[in-house]
């Protein structure tokens, strides 16, 4: 009688402790708002700088609750919080914070290992490769010269990985790297999809880079499919 009593009773007490362990963990959890995808509202979509930031919670191993937000219809809520619609957003105690760059670096402040900070001298490689990425996408002109300011983009991407690689910084992912990941996805679907595109060949540190990116776990766990990538951008590349 004694046995089954205490028997009963530890089991009482671990539901006990797990219902307040879980809970904790999800009272701890950052709230963060993120694009769902197009056409399905309860996928996660493709917006590059919300993956960005749910890269980074991964690689600090930062527990997140995620919002996915349609941006077609907006939630109330959402717009109440953060009027301007835009995602990602990211709730830092009682407040909501967009931007994904200030963002990032909130987190690399609340939570600095493991340390995601770039660099300074290295903070601006690969930053022109998405604008023009997205010139070229919505280019109707061959000659317009699009396609050749990619290609420099690009090619000083592999300059400096030549010199510098496997990633931006050397031999540890940084934050440059985690921005660059989502910007590389988006261009190598756009572009293979819409324009029959692909990064030359003998980009050789520019494909290794990719492959080293996108077989990250941080990646592959926030990634979208590519479909709602292709569905994202049809309507801006043929309004």
């Amino acid at each position: 009688m004694f046995s089954q009593n205490h028997s009963s009773c530890c089991s009482l007490l671990l539901i006990v402790f797990f219902f307040f362990f879980f809970s904790s963990i999800g009272a701890l959890a950052l709230e963060v708002a993120v694009k769902a995808a197009v056409g399905a509202p309860n996928v996660l979509g493709d917006c590059p700088f919300s993956q960005r930031v749910l890269m980074t919670l991964e690689e600090k191993n930062v527990p997140y609750q995620m919002h996915l937000i349609n941006l077609s219809h907006k939630p109330k809520w959402f717009l109440q919080v953060n009027p301007q619609g835009k995602v990602p957003v990211v709730k830092f105690g009682n407040k909501w914070v967009p931007d994904s760059d200030v963002i990032v670096g909130i987190l690399e402040k609340k939570y600095p290992k493991p340390s995601l900070t770039t660099p300074p001298q290295f903070t601006s490689v690969g930053s022109n490769i998405f604008s023009n990425f997205v010139t070229f996408l919505k280019s109707k002109n061959s000659s317009d010269g699009s396609e050749q300011a990619l290609l420099t983009e690009l090619k000083a991407l592999e300059k400096h990985l030549k010199a510098h690689g496997p990633y931006v910084a050397g031999k540890k992912v940084t934050a440059v790297d985690l921005s660059l990941a989502p910007k590389l996805f988006h261009l190598d679907v756009a572009l293979e999809y819409f324009k029959k595109w692909t990064v030359p060949a003998e980009l050789t540190n520019v494909l290794k880079y990719k492959k080293l990116l996108f077989s990250r776990k941080s990646f592959k766990k926030t990634k979208t499919a590519r479909k709602y990538i292709i569905a994202s951008w049809e309507p801006k590349v043929n309004p």
